[in-house]
């Protein structure tokens, strides 16, 4: 026979203050696990979603990221003569890039933090069609101007439309303003690939990759077949949602450990708050428990009362915790990306699968807390209590 629900609500209703403290100290532990889920979220889907199926980017073999590759104008000639690329009517939907940091002021403070600056083709709106115009106008090839991705305007001074700013050893005017669609883009500026190899020293004839078009997302193994097949070539070429996605691994990895770590240390202080609350109750309530054993409750519905009890206090926790989080989801914080080196902007992103876990680590930190005293609990003697009565 169980014990009632309604008697472990009165119980922790007429203890209400160690129970909100108990419910205190797990919220606040979920709040922060949740809130550095959402970090780590944020960031991994802001660079994954950079990429399109549609897309490929070949560099040479061997490199890890854009900044360690090299290719020369003959390659990109002949990845452009893959039979897989799509035509516009200009021509094969090719984008050779070169990619070099510069340190810009941030707009917060007076520190610089670096901004990736993307050489690119005439061709790289169509190429990437996640990224559009929405102010100005687009950069006319051979000319220093740039356009600034929305975040890149919004993180850093002299980046307003129409103003000129020193990168490299030149001077760049402001063309326009692109929305890359909360993609890492929008924390790049984008300037002609050949201007900037002049005004970094570099000759024009280099890029570091050449991002790709391909008829359909299906062509992929046969567009990595022809390259391959090609004594002339030494490059590799990867789906660009799977480039993106290696891109991210290091900081959403560094960012979820630390957070992990954060969390348990934590969760052991609200385990600590959760068992000292329990054992409070049981200490208090030594008669009610023998009462209840003398009348046919047996151990067992002693342990389950005292233990869903603690399941409940974790509850109401984990939900406040959840709920206390929830205004930070579409917040903008900023962070180095460990690959590039260049300051990334992106956006908290609370998840239902995140507050699921939330939950989950609440109810975890209730039982861990509960099931000692619990025991306990079931453990009492219950002659020598009735005879204190």
């Amino acid at each position: 026979m169980a014990i009632p629900l309604a008697y472990n609500l009165r119980s922790a209703s007429e203890r209400w203050t160690s129970s909100v403290v108990a419910v205190l100290g797990i919220a606040g532990t979920v709040g922060v696990f949740v809130a550095m889920l959402a970090l780590a979220r944020g960031f991994q889907a802001t660079i994954t979603s950079s990429g399109l199926p549609q897309n490929a980017i070949v560099q040479r073999a061997g490199a890890d990221t854009e900044m360690t590759s090299v290719m020369m104008v003959e390659d990109v000639r002949l990845v452009e003569d893959a039979p897989q690329i799509a035509r516009g009517e200009t021509g094969p939907l090719v984008s050779p890039e070169v990619v070099v940091i510069a340190a810009l002021p941030l707009k917060k403070g007076d520190a610089d933090a670096n901004v990736q600056i993307r050489g690119v083709s005439p061709h790289v709106l169509e190429v990437r069609d996640n990224v559009r115009m929405v102010e100005g106008r687009f950069l006319r090839p051979g000319l220093a101007e740039a356009v600034v991705g929305k975040g890149a305007l919004s993180a850093y001074q002299g980046l307003d439309l129409g103003s000129t700013v020193r990168i490299g050893a030149g001077t760049w005017t402001i063309v326009g303003v692109f929305d890359g669609k909360g993609t890492a883009f929008d924390s790049e500026v984008w300037a002609d690939a050949g201007i900037l190899n002049g005004f970094y020293q570099r000759p024009p004839s280099v890029f570091q990759s050449v991002t790709v078009r391909l008829r359909s997302p299906a062509d992929f193994p046969a567009f990595q077949a022809t390259l391959k097949g090609d004594p002339r070539l030494n490059v590799q070429a990867l789906r660009e949602p799977d480039y993106y996605a290696k891109q991210s691994t290091v900081v959403t990895t560094l960012i979820t450990v630390v957070g992990s770590l954060i969390a348990v240390v934590m969760g052991l202080g609200a385990v600590f708050g959760a068992l000292n609350t329990m054992y409070s109750a049981v200490s208090e309530r030594s008669r009610e428990i023998a009462v209840l054993r003398a009348i046919g409750f047996g151990g067992g519905a002693i342990v389950l009362s005292f233990f869903v009890e603690a399941l409940l206090i974790a509850l109401v926790g984990g939900l406040v915790g959840c709920v206390a989080v929830l205004p930070v989801n579409g917040i903008t914080t900023g962070t180095i990306n460990w690959q590039t080196f260049s300051h990334l902007a992106f956006a908290f992103r609370v998840t239902p699968d995140l507050l699921a876990m939330g939950m989950a680590f609440a109810l975890a930190m209730g039982a861990v807390g509960g099931l000692p005293p619990a025991i306990r609990a079931a453990r009492a003697n219950v002659a020598h209590t009735l005879r204190a009565l």
